[in-house]
């Protein structure tokens, strides 16, 4: 057994592996080092540690029966899903969140292993033979609550940056035939979320009225429908601005242009309700959809986000600055990477993490050390690395003949994916700050060992490749 596992595990990921963590554990030398003598009592000393009880833990994965681990999946993700409950009511809270079990010196945090627990269920369950997305919903809705609960448990703990990484679960459902046309629409949903914050509302109502019409028309090639729509309407809409123009009633014209869509796409779904026309069903739909977002992000963001949270989303955007407050991390931040130039200031050497301008330089903000001493160089090279490990991970899922594997291996390269982007995004002021932290370079050893045994788990799999898995 042992030497078929070594003779059949992908060296070049492993390799990688090593690369991202020793380079991981040397910006945490550095961002924490203060000039004293080795500690282990120090961050990097602990960090030190826990690489070390991390590798023993790996080498035993390697050699473990791993035709166990589908047979318990849904168990794990029990057993994890227990965790998220109780860490609710006894749980440390640290950073505004209730998200940490804390047992002396020892720390866990169950959301970071909660995303290993979810793709082992999901490719249990998405694995079976017989799944199908379009002709069974009840797969559509029960793969949605296996990814969604977790998120879900994890949102009620304060903690939504680590929610939100459950979203990049819908590449793995597309890989397992989730219609293109679902992320269509979940894209489409991001872009009036951002437009939301540049035009009014009654702008975007316009506007995405208007690009409803348009499409309508594409789609269907009925220049005389989609006319009669538009008048019928700008007709209503009109009736609707004389009714307050003379009743001096203080209705905004988005509420009286949504108005009037929702009588016209009613009128239209019934008509073509018995005649089993998709499209023309489809597209009534998805505009009162797209309206009721518009509607729904209003709400949120002015009556239910609390005011640094609406700050922070406007400084993101640039419709607000903040360097003082809620933007400083990313102001100082930035500073930090511009400062490191081409080829960086040098190891040990970055000014902006040695006198602590940076706050969480060694978690969240680590990328910021990458920058200021190995300049662009060396932050193209990290990102270059994890990019490599990104499409060898997929490689590696596609030649498994079990789907259960290639689902699992999926699982690893979404959330990998989500994970390096949005961390090093964020640290550039190209995505909000919503604390998840960098795949083994970030401080902390919950997301070291889940990253760490989520990808050995899949390399174990991998030796396995032609083996069925049910």
């Amino acid at each position: 057994m042992k030497s078929k596992v070594l003779g059949n595990i992908d060296l070049i990921t492993l390799s990688l592996y090593f690369i991202l963590v020793i380079a991981g554990w040397m910006n945490i030398y550095s961002s924490s080092y203060n000039g004293s003598d080795f500690s282990f009592s120090s961050r990097y000393g602990k960090e030190l540690i826990m690489i070390f009880i991390n590798v023993l833990f790996l080498i035993g994965i390697l050699f473990l029966e791993i035709h166990i681990i589908p047979t318990i999946s849904y168990y794990i993700y029990g057993f994890i899903v227990l965790l998220l409950v109780l860490v609710l009511f006894i749980g440390d809270k640290t950073g505004g969140s209730r998200s940490w079990f804390i047992i002396g010196s020892f720390k866990l945090q169950p959301a970071e292993f909660a995303k290993l627990a979810t793709a082992l269920a999901i490719a249990k369950f998405a694995g079976k033979e017989g799944f199908k997305f379009l002709s069974r919903f009840r797969d559509f809705i029960i793969s949605f609550l296996i990814i969604g609960f977790p998120a879900f448990l994890i949102l009620l703990q304060g903690d939504a940056g680590s929610a939100l990484v459950f979203a990049s679960f819908i590449f793995v459902l597309y890989r397992q035939g989730l219609p293109f046309y679902i992320l269509l629409i979940i894209f489409v949903e991001i872009l009036v979320f951002i437009a939301f914050f540049f035009i009014s509302l009654n702008a975007l109502i316009v506007l995405l009225i208007i690009t409803a019409l348009i499409v309508y028309f594409i789609l269907t090639g009925n220049k005389k429908e989609t006319l009669n729509a538009a008048l019928l309407i700008t007709g209503i809409s009109l009736l609707g601005f004389i009714y307050v123009v003379f009743t001096r009633r203080n209705i905004p014209a988005n509420m009286v242009l949504s108005f009037s869509v929702l009588i016209v796409a009613v009128f239209k779904i019934i008509r073509t309700f018995n005649k089993r026309k998709i499209i023309q069903l489809f597209i009534p739909l998805i505009l009162l959809f797209y309206i009721g977002s518009a509607y729904s992000t209003d709400y949120v963001f002015n009556h239910v986000l609390k005011e640094h949270q609406r700050t922070r989303i406007n400084v993101l955007f640039g419709i607000k600055k903040d360097i003082t407050g809620v933007g400083y991390n990313v102001h100082q931040s930035k500073i930090a990477i511009g400062s490191g130039g081409f080829f960086g200031k040098g190891y040990l050497k970055g000014t902006q993490t040695k006198f602590n301008f940076v706050p969480e330089q060694d978690t969240d903000f680590i990328f910021c050390t990458v920058g200021e001493e190995w300049g662009f160089v060396g932050a193209s090279g990290v990102i270059i690395i994890f990019t490599i490990l990104l499409f060898r991970i997929i490689k590696i899922a596609e030649r498994q003949k079990s789907v259960y594997s290639r689902i699992f291996g999926y699982s690893l390269a979404s959330i990998l994916f989500f994970h390096y982007a949005v961390n090093i995004a964020m640290t550039i002021g190209l995505a909000p700050v919503i604390g998840i932290p960098l795949p083994f370079f970030s401080y902390g050893g919950s997301s070291l060992f889940a990253f760490s045994i989520f990808l050995f788990l899949f390399l174990r799999l991998d030796t396995e490749r032609n083996t069925l898995f049910s």
